[in-house]
């Protein structure tokens, strides 16, 4: 994956692109509910951490308060027990300890992704990494279950070294310090072995073993490729990687530790983007991504026979987390209309239990729309993959207006699943294509690289040619197309506005880069090992590159849009700081141009507490109703206006 998953990877909850099917033809519009923007941002997104020691109980973290907090539920199903009360930075739950009821999680400072580890008793709350812009992040229970791992830039501010923390009197040492700007990629049970990987581009990568006691290094790849550690066995004696050195695609392989040879685990036709060993090494798990759809297989190691999980009705297992003697599991079960929910299955009685019904009462399932993957040519002749959405209301009598949806990254990958935006937009009568242009990953490293050095021009006219095949459908309204996004799809937003001013009617810009000099100037300094792999993607702004980034830079040339604007941004965003969506609202009310502004001054990178979203995509379907429907609107924003939300 592009390590541009630092600089404009969207929120799952935000962004991720889901997957619907086509409603028939017919010659009347069919009626279908209209739900509100407060009763979609009702259905709660509700996440399990891990099981207790004893399995009696769950933690799990959810946003029904609002904001997400930690709470417990009994394994055999119940109700949710709060055990965190946050009302300003989310709290996100990490697991219960080994052999206790103590419980690790994770704050950070509404959004600055500055995240501090935790430990909570039933008596109080402890902070582990309390030191000041100090970043910390969980890394796995060590074996014997009486330590942690966590990585911390304690020492260098760009630089996450690899510390082991004791869980008794939670004194730390620190394990390897990273000069090299390593990425750190696993640690073999007997701790003899740790997996780093160098960033060389946005794709590739060199894979090297370090042996702890030796202190050296030894080089795993062979030729420039994308390579991934995944885990070591359980004997320390191999470590599993992926790699694309043969082809288009990531395959398994499998590396001796002490005679240095390689062989092939596991191939597919697409991705092998994760595996990994049950912590006593039962069971293995594998995550494929297969078409932006993710599809698990869990193998018996012994048989070698795969694991049969229990099938759900237009639901797909999609993620596993098993207890520590292996003996039952966590299933999170999400469709492509579908919120996903979370089930405590007994692999030994092979009951099941529900223990969260995520999706609002109010709303029926029957009126969420799945999704379909399509394909489309572009300028060049090339094939677009895409997910579609079609309202239901959508007839060839009834056309609906539609937007081009850009995903985050660059790198990302709209992906088949739910999302309440998504949705919400679609309930109310708007056709959605969440285009995977030139550049976004899962479709092999050919087409993942082609953006390079090329952003705002062959990714831009691939979206355009998204729009040019949604004008195509019987059902839109070829007049009434406008281009949405986040991040790097915010970006694709104001290039659409700045340099194809004529294509879409209307823009979205959520949190988008609009000055990439400055942008990749200002990277947070946690991001170093992927600094250079971004300016060979990008440029390196303190070159002669810095021409053609101010020239793909919309900031400067916010002269040429002509069609209305809505921004939106997190005042505590680190990645694309508040400064750009400023100046780009300002430039843009230069040429008198209807411009809506939204700013968080509790958000960051994508906004988590719903009463900000609700704020978020309630703006939005009013603007899209003013500027792209063309309805009047009660009680809408004026056009030039921008509103602090609190």
């Amino acid at each position: 994956m592009k390590t541009w998953h630092i600089l404009g990877i969207c929120l799952l909850l935000l962004f991720s692109c889901k997957e619907e099917k086509k409603s028939d033809l017919a010659e009347t519009s069919t009626e279908i509910k209209e739900y509100t923007i407060e009763q979609f941002m009702d259905n709660e997104n509700a996440f399990a951490n891990s099981y207790s020691p004893d399995k009696t109980k769950v933690l799990m973290t959810s946003n029904r308060s609002g904001i997400y907090n930690m709470y417990t539920i009994p394994s055999s199903g119940g109700e949710l027990r709060p055990i965190t009360q946050s009302d300003s930075a989310s709290v996100y739950g990490i697991s219960y300890f080994p052999k206790d009821e103590r419980i690790l999680f994770r704050m950070d400072g509404n959004g600055d992704e500055i995240y501090k580890l935790y430990v909570k008793d039933s008596a109080s709350t402890k902070a582990l990494t309390p030191l000041k812009n100090v970043r910390a992040l969980f890394r796995g229970w060590a074996k014997d279950g009486t330590s942690f791992f966590y990585a911390s830039n304690e020492r260098d501010p760009k630089y996450m070294d690899h510390y082991e923390m004791n869980i008794e009197d939670f004194s730390s040492k620190r394990i390897y310090e990273n000069k090299e700007g390593m990425d750190f990629g696993g640690m073999s049970d007997d701790r003899k072995f740790i997996a780093l990987t160098k960033t060389i581009n946005t794709n590739d990568s060199d894979l090297f073993i370090l042996n702890t006691a030796t202190n050296k290094k030894v080089k795993v790849n062979d030729s420039l490729s994308a390579n991934t550690p995944q885990d070591f066995s359980k004997d320390s004696k191999y470590l599993y990687y992926t790699t694309d050195a043969e082809g288009e695609y990531s395959v398994l392989m499998r590396y001796n530790l002490e005679t240095n040879e390689k062989e092939k685990v596991k191939e597919k036709e697409w991705d092998i983007r994760s595996f990994y060993f049950t912590d006593n090494g039962k069971y293995s798990v594998m995550y494929t991504n297969e078409d932006a759809q993710t599809v698990l297989s869990i193998t018996d190691v012994a048989s070698g026979n795969e694991l049969t999980l229990p099938t759900f009705k237009d639901k797909n297992v999609t993620g596993v987390d098993f207890s520590d003697d292996e003996s039952m599991v966590l299933l999170s079960v999400s469709g492509t209309h579908l919120p996903s929910n979370v089930y405590s299955y007994n692999l030994e009685t092979k009951e099941y239990t529900q223990l969260t019904d995520v999706l609002n009462k109010d709303i029926s399932a029957e009126d969420l729309v799945p999704s379909e993957v399509v394909r489309f040519k572009s300028f060049d002749g090339l094939e677009i993959p895409a997910i579609y959405y079609q309202p239901k209301q959508a007839t060839a009598t009834n056309k609906v207006p539609a937007l081009v949806w850009v995903h985050g990254g660059p790198g990302g990958q709209s992906r088949q699943g739910y999302s309440s935006v998504i949705q919400y937009l679609v309930n109310h009568g708007y056709a959605v294509l969440a285009v995977n242009n030139r550049g976004s990953s899962g479709y092999g490293k050919s087409f993942y690289k082609m953006d390079d050095l090329n952003h705002g021009d062959k990714d831009l006219k691939d979206c355009i040619a998204g729009k040019d095949w949604l004008a195509q459908q019987e059902v839109i309204d070829g007049s009434k197309i406008g281009i949405i996004g986040g991040s790097y799809g915010g970006y694709m937003t104001m290039a659409a506005l700045t340099y194809a001013p004529d294509e879409f009617e209307v823009g979205v810009n959520i949190f988008g880069v609009t000055n990439w000099m400055r942008t990749l100037k200002s990277i947070p300094s946690w991001w170093e090992s992927f600094k250079e792999a971004l300016y060979l993607e990008l440029g390196n702004p303190h070159t002669a590159d810095s021409v053609r980034l101010k020239k793909i830079s919309p900031l400067f040339h916010t002269d040429k849009v002509k069609k209305p604007l809505i921004v939106l941004q997190g005042a505590q965003d680190p990645r694309v700081l508040k400064v750009e969506s400023d100046e780009i609202v300002e430039g843009v009310k230069k040429n008198g141009v209807p411009v809506e502004y939204v700013l968080f001054e509790d958000e960051g990178h994508g906004f988590v507490k719903k009463e900000n979203q609700i704020e978020a995509y309630s703006r939005i379907l009013k603007f899209l109703d003013t500027y792209l429907k063309k309805e009047t609107v009660e009680n809408n924003s004026d056009s030039d206006t921008t509103v602090t939300a609190e």
